[in-house]
């Protein structure tokens, strides 16, 4: 855990100023977001989102694509309505996962693995780390994000069931970064979570985790303290009364009764 603290503080040595893929071989160039979430086919052409110059614009441009989805049929086609309300709610979200007023050295983007689960360290028979892979979808992102704990260091079980709390791991990590006098990044380590919650909410597989889901999304609620407490059914009514004047949740329940009743 030590030599991957190492390894945060040299890739902090390395700010981009865009957020996006690193899309040309040996170069720092920074382009569109190589990730197939983030890719939309229109009219057989393939369409692509960023580079970005901030979070904010990063995070509605993505939003809007799950919304043009979900509202072409492209995307929980069997949990339409419920999908608009939560990706709704992650945009009334957004001021509150991004960065507030920070120096001027930490208003850069730095490289992120996209898959850091742990399987992606490679150490030797003395656990000293040799090599880190599977880097073909990695992106650069705001500090707060490049530099949040490892999702291989969640708590799971905690993490899934609603729980705020940083796990064993998490506070080892953050105090080695202390101790390694960066106590910057250890405090993306310490106020991460809601970062975690807000990433694992936006495009979540509703259909194949449903009950997972809500556990996520509570804890979510509960970090960003709003609609702290309650339960799927009441905040769902909560958010129909919310939302109801807007077009694209009107069409949504529009198709819903149509559809209802031509199969009655």
């Amino acid at each position: 855990m030590s030599q991957l603290a190492d390894t945060f503080i040299e890739l902090h040595k390395y700010p981009f100023d865009v957020l996006g893929s690193l899309d040309r071989p040996g170069e720092s160039h920074v382009g569109a977001l190589a990730r197939e979430s983030l890719t939309d086919f229109a009219r057989s052409e393939m369409r692509t989102i960023g580079p970005f110059s901030s979070v904010e614009e990063y995070h509605r441009s993505s939003l809007q694509l799950v919304f043009d989805l979900i509202l072409r049929g492209e995307m929980y086609s069997n949990l339409a309505v419920d999908a608009y309300l939560i990706h709704r709610f992650l945009i009334d979200l957004i001021p509150s996962v991004l960065p507030g007023p920070e120096p001027d050295n930490q208003k850069f983007f730095y490289l992120k693995h996209a898959d850091d689960k742990g399987d992606h360290i490679l150490v030797d028979d003395d656990f000293n780390i040799t090599g880190i892979i599977d880097w073909e979808w990695a992106h650069t992102a705001p500090p707060v994000v490049a530099f949040n704990s490892p999702i291989g260091f969640l708590p799971v079980a905690d993490f899934y069931n609603g729980s705020n709390d940083l796990g064993d791991d998490e506070v080892t990590f953050a105090r080695l970064l202390e101790e390694k006098g960066r106590r910057d990044l250890g405090w993306f380590v310490r106020r991460g979570r809601l970062q975690h919650r807000f990433a694992f909410c936006c495009g979540y597989d509703l259909a194949a985790d449903w009950s997972g889901f809500q556990g996520l999304f509570r804890g979510l609620r509960d970090a960003a303290k709003v609609d702290e407490g309650l339960g799927w059914e009441d905040w769902k009514a909560v958010a129909m009364r919310r939302y109801e004047e807007e077009a694209g949740l009107q069409q949504l329940l529009s198709m819903q009764r149509k559809a209802f009743c031509s199969q009655s």
